[in-house]
């Protein structure tokens, strides 16, 4: 397809969500031009993107003028928190470019998951018994009244990286307590900084993600995933997930649609679950308000998110989006790598005393990933070879760094 539509801006050159987005927009004939934090992004290697340069210094309110200016772009798309949160105080259009962010009002409800939760509760949804302690509170009686085991992970991620940066105490994704001494513990490291992290019940059950484009109260295009492996092992980063054909979970697709309703939502996002085969049950775990860590696997089966604000916002277009294939897996290989060898060579740093370590099961399954015809990868790719080529590159050189030290 030739580069005839109006160019966009890619903020996030430097990850897989980035990569797939320059992916998606230029390969619908979309000239996009990306910005990354160094000369190295990844994204930048991509065929598919047309220019690149390297982040400027300041506010992005400084210097977006600027580039929308000498670009002549008419979207914009950004992949991290923390430029959703700036760039949601500017205007939804700059000379004519569209800023394709939530704004602050959508981004502040899923930005603080009591928020996020609480209207969960409002429409129906099973939510896990949350407590967000605050001074003044009772932290002994509290403790003991939660059912256990429960998990601890803060409510704003920005916010709190910030404040346990400059009080020197270490950022924790998510920590996992089994006894009322060992929340007490945990809720004494964080006095000094007057601030607490999100005390939830652990929930079991396997990692359900369901992704939609909201336009006017209403889903214009849905996806959805199950999480099979993340880095670090106990969760985070999904590292392995598989497609989930739309005619399973009907009715908590469903609901997710009248939970991003409520919130008043516009654009894409996922809301996360974890789902317990055995019982039926959904547990809402939170609304991602961004493009997500498993983007590349909805590309591949043709759930196109990033094309679909860019042809709604920008081209006015109306038609229903494709239905996307419900039958692949895709895998990020070097952290899935890590993964396997905490599994293979360190399994006592494995925080969660839940998970269920199965090494040789893990190793074999890692092998023979390579020769599944419904395997695809986060990075790399056949006819776009450069982005992967550069990944490998920067990986060996790190190796190389950490050694010498």
């Amino acid at each position: 397809m030739s580069k005839s539509l109006p160019g966009a801006i890619v903020l996030g050159l430097d990850s897989a969500i980035g990569l797939t987005i320059i992916r998606e927009l230029g390969g619908h004939g979309v000239a996009v031009h990306g910005v990354g934090r160094g000369a190295g992004a990844i994204g930048a290697a991509s065929r598919y993107c047309t220019s690149a340069t390297e982040r400027p210094k300041g506010a992005i309110a400084d210097w977006l003028p600027g580039l929308i200016a000498a670009t002549g772009a008419r979207a914009l798309l950004a992949t991290s928190e923390t430029d959703l949160m700036e760039l949601a105080a500017l205007p939804q259009t700059i000379d004519g470019c569209h800023i394709l962010t939530p704004r602050s009002a959508q981004l502040e409800q899923v930005i603080d998951k009591g928020r996020t939760l609480a209207v969960a509760a409002s429409v129906g949804l099973l939510v896990p018994q949350t407590w967000q302690p605050a001074e003044g509170d009772d932290f002994a009686a509290r403790a003991a009244d939660l059912l256990y085991p429960l998990v601890a992970k803060w409510a704003r991620p920005p916010q709190a990286i910030a404040l346990l940066e400059q009080a020197g105490l270490e950022w924790i994704k998510a920590e996992y307590v089994r006894t009322p001494d060992q929340l007490l513990a945990l809720l004494e490291r964080y006095r000094p900084i007057g601030r607490w992290p999100l005390i939830q019940q652990y929930c079991g059950g396997v990692g359900l993600g369901q992704m939609l484009y909201m336009e006017e109260g209403q889903a214009t295009l849905r996806f959805q995933h199950r999480r099979l492996h993340e880095w670090p092992p106990e969760g985070g980063v999904s590292t392995l997930c598989q497609a989930e054909p739309l005619q399973r979970h009907r009715s908590q697709m469903a609901s997710s649609e009248q939970l991003l309703r409520a919130l008043r939502w516009d654009g894409p996002a996922m809301v996360e679950y974890r789902y317990e085969a055995e019982s039926g049950r959904y547990w809402l775990m939170e609304v991602n308000g961004r493009f997500w860590g498993s983007l590349p696997l909805a590309w591949h089966c043709g759930a196109c998110f990033a094309w679909e604000s860019y042809r709604r916002v920008v081209l006015g277009e109306r038609d229903p989006a494709p239905l996307p294939r419900g039958d692949l897996r895709a895998r990020y290989m070097i952290p899935e790598t890590k993964r396997l060898a905490r599994l293979l060579l360190a399994r006592d740093r494995i925080g969660d005393p839940f998970f269920r370590a199965r090494p040789l099961a893990d190793l074999a399954g890692y092998l023979l990933a390579f020769l599944d015809p419904r395997m695809r990868y986060y990075v790399f790719l056949w006819r776009d070879p450069g982005p992967w080529l550069r990944d490998m590159v920067q990986g060996f050189r790190k190796a190389l760094r950490r050694e010498r030290r």
